[in-house]
């Protein structure tokens, strides 16, 4: 074998080792998305003393018929949020908040929406985001408040 194709040998063999590691790596990663059960439903106690607006109108929202449960579909946020807020005015000084929220299965034409200050709904989208960033899509999640 000439020299050249050694090191093009050599270069696949380091490749291959490389890929093999990568994925080891990928399916032991304790800070990999989890996903539990399809029927399993994750419980999230939410800040409403911090969030109290916010709060409010997930409950409210629930109260009325809209979906208790968020089953995580980041993939889907632009277009739910789209949807969701199409035809409603912005309002200076607030922000617009919808349950189910855009990332949600549920989320997207026909959500709650409800005007929120600016600190209470940010805050809160900023917890939530923290929250779920551990769990993959297709997770089930029910917020719980005291």
């Amino acid at each position: 074998m000439n020299a050249r194709i050694r090191k093009l040998l050599g270069s696949l063999i380091i490749l291959l080792i490389l890929a093999v590691i990568a994925y080891g790596y990928e399916e032991d990663n304790p800070n990999a998305p989890s996903s539990p059960s399809e029927t399993e439903v994750v419980q999230i106690d939410f800040p409403a003393d911090r969030y109290p607006d916010t709060a409010k109108h997930i409950q409210d929202a629930i109260s009325s018929g809209e979906a208790p449960i968020c089953t995580i579909d980041r993939e889907g946020a632009d277009e739910n949020r789209s949807q969701s807020l199409k035809g409603i005015p912005t309002k200076k000084g607030y922000d617009r908040d919808e349950w189910p929220m855009a990332m949600c299965l549920e989320g997207g034409e026909g959500a709650d929406i409800e005007y929120i200050k600016p600190s209470d709904n940010r805050g809160a989208g900023s917890w939530v985001g923290n929250q779920l960033e551990k769990f993959a899509d297709g997770t089930r999640v029910e917020f719980m408040f005291k």
